[in-house]
């Protein structure tokens, strides 16, 4: 799509000879207009959702509201968080979990676990969990998790028990030592952890009947770590968001033609196409025009790109 997009762009700067729109240039314009639109998805969301509960919102192929939820749901993710210290675990970040969250959704915490301990050995390909401190064959099975600090957390699943000491597992993670690891039974259930204030957390510690537990999580947020309660909740893994992350920045890569023209080249390691639906392709088409507008000190290319957005948002209500 981003493409599309650049050479819809470029025409109409073109048509009347308002200028030439450079590759850095346009990949800074499709960075923020893809934000920009990102972030109205929340707030049509909330706009529908206000017609819903007015009544005057439609079902079936009329339900706006879902089809925003599916847009939306595009930048879901489910990732465990790693542990800092005690019961202090990372926010999502690009070096924690692979990307930035823009919104907590749900802290998830397993109720239960088997075995936790330090790697104390690695094999070749890593596919193998191992501890000589361990006692494997007492308390795990196939098919049970085991979550690891390797960079981020990284989940996998058991195949085989191959002794006391060694774990046969899916993926290559294990493949050097020593490493954090979690054993939790296939099935264990996640108990959701209600966000409180910092003050809600002093008087609900101290409470006898109404503190945090693994049953009855809690946690505070403070920067860029939340505080996770009870703070026996420790371990590797036990805690995981569903959160939603901002979208990946568009790159429009290309190859540099004998003339010296950009010609097009998705093979290219850092090519990123936008992550909104193809719906969006208009209204990328003109948040780039009005940026490109001011960019050029070209009032008519600004005020085109403005009256289409307009008109689009009035088409939408």
């Amino acid at each position: 799509m981003i493409n599309t997009v650049r050479n819809t762009v470029l025409s109409v700067l073109n048509k009347n000879n308002y200028g030439y729109l450079s590759p850095s240039d346009f990949n800074l314009f499709a960075k923020q207009a893809q934000l920009d639109l990102f972030e109205s998805y929340l707030y049509s969301y909330n706009y529908q959702i206000n017609k819903e509960n007015a009544r005057s919102s439609g079902t079936g192929y009329a339900d706006i509201t879902k089809k925003i939820e599916e847009d939306i749901d595009v930048f879901s993710e489910t990732k465990g968080l790693v542990n800092q210290v005690l019961n202090k675990y990372f926010t999502p970040s690009d070096t924690t979990t692979g990307d930035d969250y823009y919104m907590l959704n749900k802290v998830l915490v397993y109720s239960d676990y088997l075995v936790a301990g330090t790697t104390t050995g690695s094999v070749v390909g890593g596919n193998e969990v191992i501890d000589s401190t361990a006692t494997f064959t007492s308390s795990v099975s196939p098919g049970d998790i085991v979550a690891v600090e390797n960079g981020g957390v990284q989940y996998v699943t058991v195949i085989n028990v191959v002794s006391d000491t060694t774990l046969l597992v899916t993926g290559s993670f294990f493949d050097s030592f020593p490493r954090p690891y979690t054993v939790y039974q296939k099935g264990t259930r996640f108990n959701e952890a209600e966000k409180v204030t910092h003050s809600k957390i002093t008087m609900l510690n101290n409470s006898m009947l109404i503190s945090p537990s693994i049953l009855f999580p809690a946690y505070t947020h403070e920067g860029a770590v939340i505080d996770v309660y009870p703070d026996t909740v420790n371990l590797v893994g036990r805690v995981v968001s569903q959160y939603i992350r901002y979208p990946k920045d568009p790159n429009w890569t290309y190859v540099s033609l004998i003339n010296g023209e950009p010609s097009f080249d998705a093979s290219n390691a850092d090519y990123q196409d936008f992550e909104l639906p193809l719906d969006a392709e208009a209204d990328l088409v003109v948040k780039i025009l009005q940026y490109a507008g001011v960019s050029i000190r070209e009032a008519d290319v600004y005020n085109f790109g403005q009256t289409e957005e307009q008109k689009n948002n009035q088409e939408e209500l």
